[in-house]
């Protein structure tokens, strides 16, 4: 197991640089991830740089090693299986390497019965050299009765065990996230995203991919990696997470962040907004968060409206016009009924 980062400023440094602006806390965590060599469990509500740590993450791994990181995405929803998560055998290909065979074993049974009648024929055709013996009595045609043509060979169960080998190959894998980012010999950081939207089963699936990075295929064995995975899992609380699942991870909880640092953020993403604009942008976003809201605005829907503002003419002045904020407040909320609250207690209706 190797360590990719030097320090938890180094940490800090290169996500910065990948365009992420890390507290302490994220920092810390991510640094013990990669040097302990555990999964990094993220917790906290949606929107608030969950999946894009692990995007920053991986290319801070580039930054760390000279090497293209890779990004394996396990997308999590209801209803996802194995098949999906971990591989699943190529039933079509199989299909066509099973009728391939039959139709070649066919072909070459079918010559040798040819071959056999030619012959037999040669030797009907011939004086049978013993006097009172049947014509057509040969020794050829005796041995051929015991086995008549079109039969099936002594080797068929031989063919079929040797068949039923050869379709259970690699050749015949289909690898999905879980085994590809373990199979991956280049730095690999593995997102499994949204894990609280999936059934508590899956949990069971990640569990030998956690402890020990490999994957039992029972027609295969285990498969095992070069390299262990930077592995990012995500949640929204949607549902509680096994205990068993936890236990195998470091936790870090992110949470809406500091004005301060919201800030910061909003001047790294839109860099032609002024700063006292940000400022009232910022501090508008937060007056929202406190308020009793359906859903509070997250980081990247104050990016967003940032965005807006610009697109809108934002002078600078640092002042919201209320029409102006009552006309685009859908960039910040996704619910009628939050929007209408807003209004009300920002007195934008007045």
């Amino acid at each position: 197991m190797t360590a990719h980062f030097e320090s938890v400023d180094d940490v800090r440094d290169r996500l910065a640089e990948a365009g992420y602006l890390a507290s302490d806390a994220i920092a810390t965590t991510v640094f013990l991830a990669d040097a302990l060599g555990k999964p990094l469990l993220v917790e906290g509500p949606a929107g608030v740089g969950k999946t894009e740590l692990a995007k920053a993450v991986t290319s801070a791994l580039t930054g760390a090693t000279g090497e293209n990181a890779d990004l394996v995405r396990l997308q999590c929803y209801e209803g996802i299986d194995e098949a999906r998560a971990l591989y699943e055998w190529n039933h079509a290909k199989q299909l066509l390497r099973i009728t391939a065979n039959t139709a070649l074993a066919q072909t070459s049974s079918s010559g040798v019965a040819t071959s056999t009648s030619t012959t037999n024929s040669a030797a009907d055709a011939q004086p049978d050299a013993t006097p009172g013996a049947t014509p057509g009595a040969s020794g050829v045609a005796s041995t051929n009765a015991s086995s008549p043509a079109g039969s099936p060979s002594s080797g068929a169960a031989h063919d079929w065990d040797e068949l039923a080998t050869d379709i259970f190959t690699d050749d015949f894998l289909l690898t999905r996230p879980l085994l590809r980012a373990i199979r991956n010999t280049q730095p690999t950081v593995l997102l499994i995203d949204e894990l609280d939207k999936a059934d508590v089963e899956v949990e069971g699936l990640l569990l030998e991919v956690l402890s020990d990075f490999q994957v039992t295929v029972p027609e295969l064995g285990t498969i095992s990696g070069t390299q262990r995975p930077f592995v990012v899992l995500t949640s929204n609380a949607a549902r509680d997470l096994s205990e068993a699942l936890r236990r195998r991870c470091l936790f870090l909880h992110i949470d809406y962040p500091t004005p301060a640092l919201e800030q910061r953020i909003v001047e790294l993403k839109v860099p032609g907004l002024d700063a006292v604009l940000v400022e009232s942008v910022v501090r508008l976003v937060h007056r929202l968060r406190q308020m009793p809201l359906r859903k509070a605005p997250s980081v990247a829907e104050t990016v967003d409206w940032a965005r807006t503002l610009i697109a809108l003419g934002a002078d600078g002045t640092g002042d919201l016009d209320a029409a102006v904020l009552r006309a685009n407040l859908g960039v910040l909320l996704k619910h009628q009924d939050d929007i209408e609250r807003a209004s009300t207690l920002l007195k934008l209706d007045a």
